[in-house]
């Protein structure tokens, strides 16, 4: 059932041929929205990009061992010119094909090996209620992030922290973290932010989020929020698959009320998961 592993096997038994993204989720028995999002909640990091990071490595493998021509090397692994393979091997590495050849020393080079099909841990999380949320109009501070790189993330609470409860049209005294325009390549925008009843008078600097009608799954993860990753990898890797419902493409909402202390950061947090239907 676990999509993750079903993808690490694709891709560890595949690579080496022309591999898409769709194929790789067909693999996995999910959508492709399904399994970026798994993805890089399970390991950190794209799809695609591990996938391209294990070609060069065993590119880097073998330009070390002293292919004699580097465009075969680079035709070998995907890459349809000597330019195109140079440009994406010196972007990982920090060096050029033809500079690995001639050191043939692989020591200094951050090689990205298989990554381990582990099995999922036990259940961090009750079966959730399925519910309908109603529309929002979410305002607050918001960045940029990927899978790969979310540690700005605590900083946007810090900024909000001072306008809590002072924001124009504010309503209620709930916290809300949102995740949105999430693409196949592991970026993703986010807001920490409140919900506002208009974004009229609000200060130029605050994002604005409407997050529409929606169709939920509603967990509770009690505990510190440095763990609600688990929380996330369990849904993504193990929840959805076993439920048979689909994701769909709208916002996740973390959702933080009396529950839930800001200071420690222990507590209920809240996930809204859309769903399809």
């Amino acid at each position: 059932m676990d999509p993750i592993k079903k993808a690490l096997w694709c891709i560890e038994s595949r690579f080496a041929a022309p591999l898409s993204l769709d194929e790789i989720a067909e693999v996995s028995g999910v959508s492709r929205f399904h399994l970026v999002r798994a993805f890089g909640v399970a390991t950190g990091r794209p799809v695609m990009r591990y996938v391209r990071e294990r070609r060069l490595t065993e590119a880097a493998r073998q330009l070390a061992n002293g292919a004699p021509d580097i465009l075969s090397v680079a035709l070998d692994w995907g890459y349809g010119s000597h330019e195109a393979f140079t440009r994406a091997f010196r972007e990982q590495f920090g060096l050029t094909p033809e500079e690995l050849r001639a050191r043939r020393d692989l020591s200094s080079l951050t090689l990205v090996e298989p990554l381990p099909m582990n099995a999922m841990s036990s259940s961090p999380l009750a079966e959730p209620r399925l519910v309908t949320g109603k529309p929002l109009l979410i305002a607050g501070f918001g960045g940029h992030f990927s899978v790969e790189n979310t540690a700005g993330i605590p900083l946007l609470w810090q900024k909000m922290i001072p306008h809590f409860g002072h924001i124009p049209g504010q309503i209620g005294h709930v916290a809300f973290g949102v995740s949105h325009n999430c693409d196949e390549h592991g970026a993703f925008d986010y807001i920490a932010g409140v919900e506002v009843s208009s974004f009229s008078e609000l200060p130029e600097e605050f994002a604005r989020l409407r997050v529409p009608e929606q169709n939920y799954a509603l967990f509770e993860y009690d505990g510190h929020i440095t763990g609600i990753k688990k929380a996330f990898e369990f849904i993504w890797r193990d929840w959805l698959p076993r439920s048979g419902r689909e994701p769909a493409l709208g916002p996740t909402l973390e959702r933080m009320d009396e529950r839930f202390d800001g200071k420690t950061g222990n507590g209920v947090v809240e996930i809204w998961l859309a769903l399809k239907g």
